[in-house]
């Protein structure tokens, strides 16, 4: 098992083992944001297309179902809730990686 596969299935363990907390691996997630393309759009604290990672992170703020709801909507894509520009949907992604992503980009997409 390579390494970078290592860390991806530690990071989605200690997702899925914490429940409401977001445990995760920043290094594995970004690389998926990078590999899925959501980084084309959106940036940890900027506006590019999309929103920042950081203004989803305040909308979501104190929401029990907040993991589930970004979740949903990486998969299903969509537009409306912060502009018209449609987000396209990530349908091949898997639940695990769904939730892995959304967690980074609840606690703001850090770095480390």
């Amino acid at each position: 098992m390579s390494m970078h596969l290592k860390k991806f299935v530690l990071a989605v363990s200690a997702l899925l083992a914490t429940a409401g907390a977001f445990a995760l691996d920043a290094a594995a997630a970004k690389a998926l944001a990078s590999k899925s393309a959501c980084l084309a759009c959106h940036a940890a604290d900027k506006k590019i297309v999309g929103p920042s990672y950081q203004d989803v992170a305040a909308k979501h703020k104190g929401q029990a179902d907040a993991l589930e709801k970004v979740a949903a909507r990486i998969k299903s894509g969509g537009s409306g809730i912060y502009g018209t520009v449609p987000m396209p949907p990530q349908p091949a992604l898997k639940d695990e990686e769904l939730k892995l992503l959304a967690a980074w980009v609840l606690a703001g997409a850090p770095d480390k």
